[in-house]
């Protein structure tokens, strides 16, 4: 049982760290200065972290289904401010993954419970875009976009918010979407056009 084990792995991280770093957990005590706030999937292959490459005190993270930043989500929102405002994160990125369970739970005709109003998000997003994933014949080619799309529907989430506006005018933070495909391990980066897809909405969500 992994339970079994977690204890003793502490001990082996723990004793690991003070071997590079003698001071490395009373740095650590000290405070965080994370440069990035990283929005991803709790999906358990998809861990923050180490497919970044980076530490402790290196990133700040939420994670939830999906990878969403809805605005009525007082979770994910105090996340957001507490890194923008007081961490002063530089980079805010959302990171979805393909074969993503909770994307494609969204596109069955299911009644599942609890999760119906969660995954009902992501089937706005497919709403939005419903013209070019219906020309998409392959449906794993399909859903790999929509997980693209998803990633970037939340970063416009994102931007359309308070915090991250006011925080991009005062000092250049910087929104990213990535995807993480867990079939080669590899961190793509979606480049996505922020300026050219919010001209069009800035009217309304713009802030002074």
């Amino acid at each position: 049982m992994i339970l079994k084990n977690v204890f003793k792995n502490n001990e082996k991280w723990i004793q690991n760290k003070l071997s590079t770093n003698a001071n490395f957990f009373k740095e650590m005590g000290e405070g965080q200065n994370p440069e990035l706030l990283y929005i991803g999937c709790s999906d358990s292959r998809v861990t923050a972290e180490d497919l970044m490459g980076l530490g402790p005190g290196e990133v700040f993270v939420h994670r939830n289904i999906a990878n969403m930043v809805i605005g009525t989500d007082l979770n994910a929102m105090s996340v957001v401010n507490y890194a923008v405002q007081h961490l002063k994160v530089k980079h805010i990125v959302v990171c979805g993954h393909y074969s993503c369970g909770g994307v494609k739970a969204a596109m069955q005709s299911a009644d599942l419970g609890i999760l119906n109003p969660w995954l009902r998000n992501i089937r706005d997003v497919y709403r939005i875009h419903n013209d070019e994933l219906n020309n998409i014949q392959d449906e794993n080619s399909k859903y790999d976009r929509l997980v693209e799309l998803n990633v970037q529907e939340q970063c416009i989430n994102l931007i359309k918010t308070a915090d991250v506006q006011k925080a991009f005018r005062d000092r250049g933070l910087k929104v990213h979407g990535w995807v993480f495909d867990i079939h080669t391990g590899k961190l793509i980066d979606l480049k996505i056009d922020f300026e050219g897809i919010l001209d069009n909405i800035m009217e309304i969500y713009h802030l002074d």
